[in-house]
């Protein structure tokens, strides 16, 4: 009868573990690798850590409540991006310094003014870690903070840790140019593709192996185990913890790449504002139908445009009726995510030719259209496809022009398996 008891008790048990929200568990990410080892490189040290709500572990508890917590370091300092250490700033909204209201440690915000910490900021501490969970876009600011930081230590003689996390884009989708000199920006601070198929980590170890040596930071990446390059963020089985308010799901972080270029132009809505954002495009000009068979019809790889119809809480369009179409991925390894946003273009152009997307452009949406697609080639191609009668092929060739060579020079940085690389 004990043994029945027992036998029962450990099925539930195990019965309770798989349907346990937080037992699925395939990837062990940086964070979880550095608790195993009992946060043994960060012993005895003064820490200063840069993360956001997406910092976190297995539990869901945040990585700078960790770090407070443990008794093997001391966490000095804590250092927010881009909407914060927490996630209370909205986009494009400057962070101060102040004190984390959670641990009574002090913040410093690397957004705004500051972008790059200051020799002030990094006083008493020994080594500076990262842990932050990307989405595998150039514009998306975060890595712009990771490497101007590396920076900051490099010239401070202090250590810096990336605690690696997965690329919800996985590690072999690469696509669109280098940035051009002249371009670099915190939305590009880095002549890398816009699509770049790596980890923050493999990012981090990229960057820094192509600086002159003296301008290197002593870098060590936590790596992640059980990742594997085609993997989707599904696949992980981690918890997806939003790390920007639009960004609010996994499929929202593979949609971006693939509008939000379009969306500096204040063209047409790119979902901003609705309920999938960086996943619909529309106006209340567009006729849904025609625009869905115009991009059907060019038989592009990987994808399916649905008509739809919506009205935007929010942002452009905000209460109106907008028509357009909704891309639904039916193939990840073969869509050209950021090359949608384009075809777009193409077929609102082909469809309705007086719609000028570039012609009043204030200098600013122009000079920020620039930025991020890292060169002012991109617009100037794309204006003449248009005027040229609507082929874009030039544009494209010129937008897939160092895919190539990326992929050769970045892998000397690789981590992680694929088994079409190693």
């Amino acid at each position: 009868m004990k043994k029945t008891s027992l036998n029962i008790a450990l099925f539930l048990i195990f019965a309770f573990s798989l349907y346990s929200p937080l037992s699925g568990q395939v990837v062990k990410t940086g964070i979880e690798v550095l608790k195993e080892e009992n946060f043994e490189t960060l012993a005895g040290k003064r820490v200063g850590l840069i993360t956001n709500p997406s910092g976190v572990d297995f539990d869901l508890k945040s990585s700078a409540d960790l770090f407070y917590e443990s008794d093997r370091f001391e966490l000095v300092a804590l250092f927010g991006p881009e909407h914060g250490v927490r996630g209370n700033l909205h986009a494009g909204e400057s962070g101060s310094n102040s004190i984390d209201p959670q641990t009574g440690v002090t913040l410093y915000s690397l957004y705004g003014a500051t972008r790059k910490p200051t020799p002030k900021m990094l006083e008493g501490i020994d080594i500076l870690v990262y842990d932050i969970q990307d989405i595998g876009c150039r514009s998306y600011t975060f890595i712009s903070t990771m490497g101007l930081a590396m920076e900051a230590c490099a010239q401070a003689g202090i250590e810096f840790v990336v605690l690696d996390r997965p690329n919800p884009l996985g590690g072999v989708k690469v696509e669109g140019p280098l940035p051009q000199d002249g371009f670099l920006s915190f939305v590009g601070q880095y002549k890398i593709p816009y699509i770049y198929g790596l980890s923050c980590g493999e990012l981090a170890l990229y960057i820094n192996g192509t600086l002159p040596p003296q301008e290197r930071c002593n870098l060590k990446v936590v790596k992640m185990e059980g990742w594997n390059r085609s993997m989707s963020y599904r696949e992980t089985g981690l918890e997806w913890i939003p790390p920007s308010p639009h960004i609010p799901t996994p499929e929202s972080a593979l949609f971006y790449p693939a509008s939000g270029i379009l969306g500096e132009l204040g063209f047409i809505s790119i979902g901003i504002g609705y309920t999938l954002p960086f996943q619909l495009f529309g106006a209340e000009w567009i006729e849904s139908q025609k625009l869905a068979e115009k991009l059907n019809s060019y038989n592009l790889e990987g994808v399916y445009f649905r008509a739809v119809e919506y009205k935007p809480f929010y942002g452009f369009g905000s209460g109106k009726v907008l028509e357009g179409v909704q891309p639904h991925i039916v193939d990840f390894s073969k869509v050209a995510l950021t090359e949608l946003q384009f075809r777009v273009l193409e077929a609102l152009n082909e469809l309705y030719p007086r719609r000028e997307p570039f012609g009043n452009l204030s200098a600013q949406k122009r000079a920020m259209f620039d930025k991020v697609t890292g060169s002012s080639s991109a617009r100037e191609l794309l204006s003449k496809g248009r005027e040229e009668g609507g082929s874009f092929d030039i544009f494209f060739d010129f937008w897939r022009k160092d895919i190539e060579n990326f992929k050769e020079i970045s892998h000397p940085y690789l981590l992680y398996p694929h088994s079409n690389l190693f």
